[in-house]
């Protein structure tokens, strides 16, 4: 079994904002709200984005269910049914067969393999996540600010996308040559995250800036019309926006969530719910994370940890 990131499916709830980015002051956030197979939290969208930022705590696994997975992170990109690209870095908690927790930090440049990051952390750890894009060029910066430890890479990627910024919490995928189906979410409890902000244009705003759009993403069982559906019947919901739009939590719930936020929804457009796309077979990479499980089999089915969005399209 192979494990690598995926551009999320994400189908539309409601209808997405597809307008251009508003002239007027008030940020543009969506009442309505994006429901996703394996995606929870907020995208934003309507401009090209060069860096975003975000910070979390890393959560305490709850193991007594078995089995589970879950990845929290930042990144660039993958949410559109167009998307063929996304940047992040983050950090995933999963738990064992034997209901153990375990932790590692990641990077990955999709549709590149994944790549673990060397730091150790632990449950309660704070965490800062960062990705930037100039061209060609990708930066990526993930710190644990409770150790002191950070690793950055300057990478080479041919086509990013910078088209959405994204502050996700995840549950993990497993594709085969029919599609993916996420796989059981591991019981988090709740993810907070924190400095929450994106750069376009030279200007660096919080999620909820004027100066793009912005939609909560609801993790829902029973999502996913594209290529991922989805047969868990875990959920995860974020949480209103802060006051200055940089903070929110998701939390683990095992039935259907509610998502509240405020804002204009006249601006929206339409959304373009879409097929999305997996990976192929027998790839043949290796890695391990001492989860059990891993790449480099060469086999026909793929795990997937994080990913792109199929149908939420925020532009």
């Amino acid at each position: 079994m192979k494990k690598t990131h995926l551009i999320s499916s994400l189908a539309v709830v409601g209808s997405i904002a597809c307008a251009a980015v508003p002239s007027a002051s008030a940020a543009t956030i969506r009442n309505d709200t994006a429901s996703s197979a394996n995606w929870s939290g907020y995208v934003a969208g309507g401009t090209t984005f060069s860096n975003v930022s975000g910070s979390w705590v890393e959560p305490e696994a709850n193991c007594s269910s078995g089995q589970g997975y879950s990845s929290y992170w930042v990144g660039l990109g993958g949410a559109s049914d167009q998307s063929q690209a996304l940047e992040q870095t983050g950090t995933e908690m999963d738990c064992s067969g034997a209901g153990s927790g375990s932790h590692h930090a990641w990077y990955e440049l999709v549709p590149a393999a994944p790549v673990n990051l060397d730091l150790n952390i632990s449950a309660g750890d704070h965490m800062t996540g960062k990705v930037t894009v100039n061209g060609t060029n990708v930066t990526i910066s993930l710190s644990d600010e409770t150790t002191g430890q950070s690793v950055t890479k300057n990478l080479q990627m041919n086509s990013p996308d910078s088209s959405s910024a994204e502050w996700i919490a995840e549950a993990p995928s497993q594709c085969d040559g029919s599609g993916c189906q996420p796989l059981p979410l591991a019981d988090f409890g709740k993810v907070s995250f924190s400095n929450s902000t994106a750069t376009a244009n030279g200007h660096t705003g919080t999620i909820s800036d004027s100066n793009w759009s912005s939609q909560a993403v609801r993790l829902d069982g029973g999502s996913g019309d594209g290529f991922v559906s989805d047969t868990s019947s875990a959920t995860a919901a974020p949480s209103s926006l802060s006051s200055d739009g940089s903070s929110f939590s998701v939390s683990y719930g095992s039935g259907g969530g509610q998502t509240t936020t405020t804002g204009d929804p006249s601006a929206a457009g339409s959304g373009y719910p879409g097929s999305g796309y997996g990976y192929g077979d027998g790839s043949g990479y290796g890695y391990g994370d001492g989860s059990g499980y891993g790449y480099g089999d060469g086999g026909a089915t793929i795990v997937v940890p994080y990913g792109y969005g199929d149908g939420v399209f925020i532009g």
